[in-house]
């Protein structure tokens, strides 16, 4: 491969890892606010879920902090790490009360795949640590 080859793929897969951080961290957004808003959805879903109600709060501040520190470059791995442990507890509760597995418990994983996988394309040493090898 070239010199302009790879320039050129690098700077497609920046723009692309931070396309997908982007759709990311849009999607935890909508999340947050949902929680801080306490929609009665979201009230009843907790609730539901088998946590109280009056979590909702404290979860959407949690995440909310975590999304900001995945969407800030120099901490994004950290916030990823986060992340990674939210969607984790998220999966673990549709596993314990029996939801669907793929359209439910595995969700967050599906979420984990797609901020990993922003990060991959956009940052070099994250790349490094992870060789893909053709």
């Amino acid at each position: 491969m070239t010199q302009e080859n790879t320039t050129a793929t690098r700077k497609w897969s920046r723009w692309a890892g931070y396309g997908l951080s982007g759709l990311v961290i849009l999607f935890m957004l909508m999340d947050v606010t949902m929680k801080l808003a306490q929609l009665p959805v979201v009230l009843e879903t907790t609730v539901q879920l088998g946590w109280p109600a009056t979590t909702v709060n404290s979860v959407g501040l949690v995440l909310l902090a975590c999304t900001a520190l995945y969407a800030y470059p120099r901490t994004s791995v950290l916030g990823a790490i986060l992340l990674t442990a939210y969607l984790g507890g998220a999966v673990a509760t549709h596993a314990r009360i029996g939801s669907p597995l793929f359209s439910h418990t595995l969700f967050g994983v599906y979420v984990g795949f797609m901020l990993w996988g922003a990060l991959y394309l956009r940052n070099d040493r994250i790349r490094t640590l992870v060789p893909y090898c053709r």
